[in-house]
């Protein structure tokens, strides 16, 4: 007589799913590698590309060295994602402030004042930047995804160009690579020459004021320099505004004794009459329109 049993259920949360396990897995990989590319900037931020050591990094984290070397296949490898990741972070803020719904000018205004407080909030970003310029680009120029994700900045700046055009707010034949140059120097400046600034001039740049000060100042500065405005009121070389009269004396000859004055700028009226402040409430104003 044949002896019949009847399978148990089987419980679908307990019961094993391929699938699921395949997800989990990659899950932890990505979640590995990201603290590895967290442990790995701060490394090289502190300590440079020679000096970081991936037994530092392997501490720094919850996985082994051996680990490292399997995900990124060496310390120079991982140098490179870790800029790749640090370029595609600071692309992927610029990416969120949907730039393309606002008015040209708001939307400057609104590009400048995240890289400024990006830049302050990212200091590990800046020595990286540094540390790359120490090496002159080669591992950056290594790197065809960094080079790609920076044609999105390019990208977005001429967009904005292109709009202020066409609205008749923005003056012809800016190039936006420029405007970005403007944009990141001061920004990047303010951190990465904080502290030697700051003891040269005796300014605490971290202060709240300055920093709200420095911020808006460099906002009016690119929109005035983008602004179509009547011939008159500029020089074709961009010079300040408030200066009219540049009267150079190099051919004078000069008393014993006396210093080299090479151009002696003759200013007309004080620094609050500088025609960008006195039109940047009306710029914002009419911003949202």
């Amino acid at each position: 007589m044949m002896n019949s049993c009847r399978a148990a259920p089987i419980n679908p949360e307990t019961a094993p799913r391929p699938d699921r396990d395949i997800q989990d897995r990659k899950h932890n990989a990505e979640r590995t590698k990201n603290e590895i590319l967290a442990a790995a900037t701060r490394e090289f931020a502190e300590h440079g590309l020679s000096g970081a050591r991936v037994d530092a990094i392997a501490a720094r984290t919850r996985t082994t060295k051996r680990m490292i070397y399997y995900y990124f296949g060496g310390k120079e490898k991982l140098y490179i994602a870790v800029l790749e990741k640090a370029y595609a972070d600071i692309r992927a803020m610029e990416g969120a402030l949907r730039l393309d719904q606002l008015h040209p000018k708001a939307a400057i205004r609104r590009l400048v004042e995240a890289t400024f407080e990006y830049d302050e909030a990212h200091p590990d970003f800046i020595r990286l930047v540094i540390l790359e310029n120490i090496h002159r680009a080669k591992y950056l120029a290594a790197s065809r995804a960094i080079r790609d994700l920076n044609i999105t900045a390019i990208d977005t700046l001429a967009a904005i160009l292109q709009r202020g055009r066409s609205l008749g707010v923005f003056r012809e034949h800016v190039d936006p690579v420029d405007v970005h140059m403007l944009i990141s120097a001061f920004c990047f400046f303010r951190v990465s020459n904080s502290a030697t600034f700051g003891t040269l001039f005796g300014r605490d740049l971290s202060a709240p004021d300055l920093r709200m000060s420095h911020k808006q100042m460099i906002a009016d500065a690119v929109i005035y320099l983008l602004e179509r405005v009547r011939e008159d009121e500029r020089s074709i070389d961009f010079d300040a505004p408030h200066v009219t009269e540049i009267k150079d004396v190099r051919q004078r000859p000069q008393q014993r004794g006396a210093g080299v004055d090479h151009c002696a700028i003759k200013p007309t009226g004080r620094p609050n009459d500088h025609p960008f402040r006195q039109r940047r409430d009306a710029d914002d104003s009419g911003s949202e329109n």
